[in-house]
């Protein structure tokens, strides 16, 4: 795998705090218990789409007729694949980064009709680009369905429909330096044992980095969270995510909590608050940890710090759940409010679900693609790639809910408090009431 997934599989991983920032005006809407921020956070027109404000950062839509916004490396490798089809249809297609704020740029620019035709980006979103009307239903045949992983058609369909076309899949997976652990664990108390007996011998200085933070990650909580039954909000009949039924808070996230509790500072002191974002991946690099829990996107950085290193996927807790990771899948969207709507629908539908297509996305960023099958045959070659997408295969999608703004960041303050200390069911108990109360 390349350096070059990092920026774009770690943006894809950031849209759960973008996601939920752009979708607080939505949540302030639509629950009378939320606060919108100063200056309409979701970029959709405060009036009318003629009052919509510029886009910052984007780009101008260009003269092509089929437009496409896109960020990271697979802007170059869909340049191709969009001439290609602009040719065999007598039109012009442009792919066009937008480098940051994709899904804001892209809300703004949709609502006043400058936007582009097409865009790509997290299925997180969805919830909110719905709800500002941003983007149209997308057609996956029976046919199509069979090709692609069932957590991928999975995140894309809200309210009952289908509203992006899968093209890769992620989410974390244990990495291990396999000069401190040889032996792939097969739960989480013999990766701590491993860890600690490498830490004991005095080859390593920490059993595991599973960034914490001072102000909490839930994102990367949530292969133990899970593990111990905890969960966000529960499903309804037809397998959607029911924002009624509210998780934390509840048995399963108090067992959690506990869980926590005991590997933090007041227990094991294998979590730490001091193991964040801004220096996890640096500090496995050093060559003084064990184990890491991370994306697929870490690993450029593992291989130029020479470590000897294997993945697999993060164990639960013996006795307990398997453990789920949040599984993110990049997708394409049309435009409600796109130029050429119907050329973006059939590229939509019968370009980016080609399986031709997915392996040139996975050239460009070596991210597992959703196709089933061409997982099967970069495997022949990244046994990595088969691993990465088996974590992602059996995780949660990432809840495309609007709601999701208010879970967030109490969820993850909630757990950084405990793994420094605080009492777990009292903490999280009250974490659960906070949200409660901004979803009402």
């Amino acid at each position: 795998m390349r350096t070059s997934i990092k920026p774009l599989a770690r943006k894809a991983r950031l849209t759960l705090t973008t996601a939920a920032a752009v979708s607080v005006m939505l949540l302030a809407s639509g629950c009378s218990g939320s606060q919108a921020p100063a200056g309409n956070a979701s970029g959709a027109p405060a009036e009318s789409a003629s009052a919509a404000p510029a886009a910052s950062g984007a780009p101008e839509r260009s003269d092509a007729d089929l437009v496409i916004w896109a960020n990271g490396p697979v802007v170059q490798a869909l340049q191709p694949i969009a001439d290609k089809f602009g040719e065999e249809n007598g039109i012009t297609v442009e792919v066009q980064t937008v480098a940051t704020e994709l899904q804001t740029n892209f809300v703004t620019a949709n609502a006043s009709g400058n936007g582009p035709d097409i865009v790509m980006g997290a299925h997180d979103w969805i919830g909110n680009l719905v709800q500002n009307g941003a983007i149209d239903p997308v057609q996956i045949t029976a046919e199509q369905k069979k090709e692609f992983l069932p957590v991928a058609t999975d995140a894309v369909t809200y309210n009952g429909q289908t509203y992006g076309m899968p093209a890769s899949v992620e989410s974390l997976v244990l990495i291990r330096n396999k000069a401190l652990a040889p032996k792939e664990p097969a739960t989480f108390e013999e990766l701590l044992a491993a860890g600690e007996a490498a830490v004991t011998a005095g080859k390593a200085e920490r059993a595991l980095n599973l960034q914490v933070g001072p102000k909490g990650d839930a994102y990367f909580m949530q292969p133990l969270y899970s593990s111990a039954g905890g969960y966000l909000f529960g499903k309804k009949a037809d397998g959607s995510f029911d924002p009624s039924d509210l998780g934390v808070g509840k048995e399963g996230s108090i067992a959690a909590a506990k869980k926590i509790a005991a590997l933090g500072e007041k227990g094991s002191r294998i979590l730490s608050t001091s193991v964040s974002s801004d220096n996890s991946i640096a500090l496995f690099n050093q060559g003084k940890t064990a184990f890491m829990v991370n994306g697929p996107w870490a690993l450029g950085d593992v291989k130029k710090a020479g470590i000897d290193y294997a993945i697999s996927p993060v164990p639960g807790f013996a006795g307990m759940k398997p453990a789920q990771p949040f599984t993110g899948v990049q997708s394409f969207y049309v435009a409600s409010k796109g130029k050429n709507k119907s050329f973006a629908e059939t590229f939509v539908q019968a370009v980016a679900s080609q399986k031709e297509t997915q392996r040139a996305l996975y050239e460009a960023v070596f991210i597992p693609p959703a196709n089933a099958s061409l997982i099967e045959e970069v495997a022949k070659n990244s046994p990595e790639t088969k691993i990465a997408a088996d974590a992602a295969a059996v995780g949660i999608p990432m809840p495309a809910l609007p709601q999701m703004a208010a879970v967030w960041a109490p969820l993850g303050q909630a757990e950084a408090a405990i793994a420094g200390g605080a009492d777990p069911t009292a903490t999280m108990t009250q974490a659960g009431k906070t949200i409660a109360g901004a979803l009402k």
